[in-house]
């Protein structure tokens, strides 16, 4: 068996690995990151990066090169509800280098994370290598053991973070249980070709509620359904399906026939949970292994960054001294994130609830959420809204 050893193994190379496994290396901090796949190329589908990622970014000096990357911007979130538009968040007023959600192919900002991180002497990335255990040696995490095509390797560190998502293994090896919520909906994903002319809302409620986002040859499209539908959507058959999306989205009417296999239409499982411990002696978890976000607002991708850059700020020095971070260093972690992500949940689950469908003939239009009534009456609350979608409940800043 090979052995490989560093100071710190980062399991997982999504937004929280990639930024915790760059950030630890840029302080000397010796680091390898997990990642099963070969490369980013696959349908990630979370492609929103919001102002406070591309203001990490800025801070690291990279914003510049970051944006020549392909991206469309929405400056704001306008939700349509029986052909009443309601700006739901505004980004224009923020305070920051980028005052609005790009949205950008989550394998694109993974590559330029993990192309900035290689250049750090500190950092490896071992590819195509999938832990599938969690070392332990008198109660404490030493590492994890992981197989390649090679055959199995060992990864010896001091200490172990856990980022590989909703179903972490990880975290299930440590025997960490997540406290479920209730998930307000599930989400079918699909495309259609986009041209110039389109107009359709970025959220149009109606008999359903359908989510679409620009990217520039194809419309990204998100319909929401309620939690464990799919089974009856796929029994009423394609072509009820396609009149559904064609329902909410006219301007695609034209298209939606090519939608002609079950096969193009991909179901996001909507999980949310939080851990109630974040942490065990030398093991440490982020982003959603740490608590999976809602699709609500896209914001589960930025929320995994801050997580990120908190580990690196407070564990950073740690990991350079002589010596393992103690219990009391990981807590301090969870402590400054774990409210962030409450109210953040809180919000997806609750306060956005009625914005979807409770069955599947649900006509939206006629729950419409208390808060939208408060934005028409008071529109500066779109700004404020903003700030709390865009820079999210507590914003980190990167440690000189």
């Amino acid at each position: 068996m090979r052995t490989e050893n560093a100071r710190c193994c980062v399991v997982g190379g999504g937004p929280a690995g990639m930024m915790a496994g760059l950030l630890l290396a840029r302080q000397g901090v010796e680091v390898i990151v997990v990642e099963k796949h070969a490369d980013f190329l696959r349908d990630f589908r979370g492609d929103t990066v919001h102002p406070s990622t591309m203001e990490l970014i800025a801070e690291l000096g990279w914003i510049e090169e970051f944006l020549r990357l392909p991206h469309t911007k929405m400056p704001n979130v306008t939700v349509n509800l029986g052909g009443k538009a309601v700006t739901f968040a505004d980004f224009s007023r923020l305070k920051v280098r980028c005052p609005y959600i790009a949205f950008m192919p989550q394998w694109d900002v993974l590559d330029f994370l993990a192309g900035k991180a290689e250049a750090y002497p500190s950092f490896r990335l071992l590819r195509s290598t999938e832990a599938t255990e969690l070392i332990t040696e008198e109660g404490r995490a030493v590492g994890v053991l992981a197989t390649t095509a090679e055959g199995p390797v060992e990864v010896r560190a001091d200490l172990v973070i856990a980022a590989d998502g909703r179903h972490s293994t990880i975290r299930a090896r440590a025997g960490l249980e997540p406290v479920a919520g209730a998930p307000p909906m599930d989400v079918l994903w699909f495309r259609l070709p986009r041209r110039e002319g389109d107009h359709v809302p970025f959220f149009q409620g109606g008999k359903g509620a359908l989510i679409s986002v620009n990217r520039g040859e194809f419309w990204q499209l998100a319909y929401a359904i309620p939690a464990a539908a799919f089974a009856g959507i796929k029994e009423a058959g394609l072509p009820a399906f396609r009149e559904r999306v064609a329902g909410l989205a006219p301007a695609l009417r034209d298209r939606v026939e090519q939608i002609d296999d079950w096969e193009q239409v991909h179901q996001l499982t909507v999980r949310v949970d939080r851990l109630p411990r974040w942490h065990r002696p030398g093991l440490l978890c982020i982003g959603d292994a740490a608590h999976a976000m809602s699709p609500a607002g896209g914001v589960g991708i930025n929320l995994a960054a801050q997580d990120a850059v908190a580990a690196a700020n407070l564990l950073g020095p740690a990991l350079l001294r002589p010596g393992v971070p103690g219990e009391a260093e990981l807590a301090m972690v969870q402590s400054r994130r774990q409210r962030a992500a409450k109210v953040t949940q809180a919000f997806q689950v609750g306060i956005l609830r009625d914005l979807y469908p409770k069955d599947l003939g649900d006509d939206t239009t006629t729950h419409v959420p208390p808060i939208f009534t408060a934005f028409k009456a008071v529109p500066p609350l779109r700004h404020i809204m903003g700030r709390f979608i865009g820079m999210g409940v507590r914003p980190e800043h990167i440690a000189d």
